[in-house]
């Protein structure tokens, strides 16, 4: 009599199953890391507004660009690296994704820091000064009105940007937050290589976005 070779179909069908529920799982999963993702990136947009208003509400000046933060912070030189005061002009000058420290775009997250409304480090000089979304690209806030490379036509006082957002993550935070359309209303989509606000289907899902929200 001869031995049976290979699988039964039950056998198949098992294992089949445990592939599927594996599958399933892994899918599942990504789904909520994605989902959470877009909720941080949402927050992110949100918690600036509550920082610029928390603030203003507290020493009725504008953070980066107040012209007494020492004095109204506590800043202390050495222990909060340097400390520095904005020129008190009613705009956060300078680009939302500036690296330079002089700039209020930049100082911004020095004054809410050391005001208590963020969480973060309060020396420009640090590695992690400044902040990161889920995805790590840049977290930034400037005014409308300064000139900058961000495109134009967004109406409000303040831009607030955020860099590396992948476009299926982009127009899930448009729908949250605005129109679900990426390239009208409050807030939209740019890529540095193409200028100009890019539409729904001009996004690839695949491919890292500037996502910028006025208020």
């Amino acid at each position: 009599m001869k031995k049976q070779i290979g699988f039964t179909l039950i056998e198949l069908a098992i294992v089949l199953v445990i592939i599927g529920l594996l599958l399933g799982g892994v899918l599942k999963g990504q789904e909520l890391i994605n989902s959470a993702k877009v909720k941080n990136m949402v927050s992110d947009f949100k918690n600036l507004q509550v920082f610029i208003y928390g603030y203003q509400d507290k020493y009725k000046a504008l953070p980066g660009d107040d012209a007494a933060s020492t004095t109204h912070t506590g800043c202390t030189a050495g222990a909060n690296g340097s400390c520095a005061d904005g020129n008190g002009n009613s705009l956060i000058e300078g680009n939302w994704d500036s690296t330079n420290t002089s700039d209020e775009s930049v100082r911004f997250w020095q004054h809410i820091r050391l005001a208590g409304l963020a969480p973060g480090a309060t020396d420009p000089s640090n590695a992690t000064f400044l902040p990161r979304n889920a995805d790590g690209g840049r977290i930034g806030i400037q005014s409308t009105s300064v000139v900058g490379a961000t495109p134009t036509g967004l109406s409000g006082a303040y831009i607030a940007c955020s860099a590396g957002v992948l476009g299926r993550y982009a127009k899930q935070i448009d729908t949250v937050l605005d129109d679900g359309t990426t390239s009208t209303g409050s807030v939209r989509a740019y890529s540095t290589v193409a200028g100009g606000w890019l539409t729904n289907t001009g996004l690839d899902d695949s491919t890292p976005y500037n996502i910028c929200m006025a208020f």
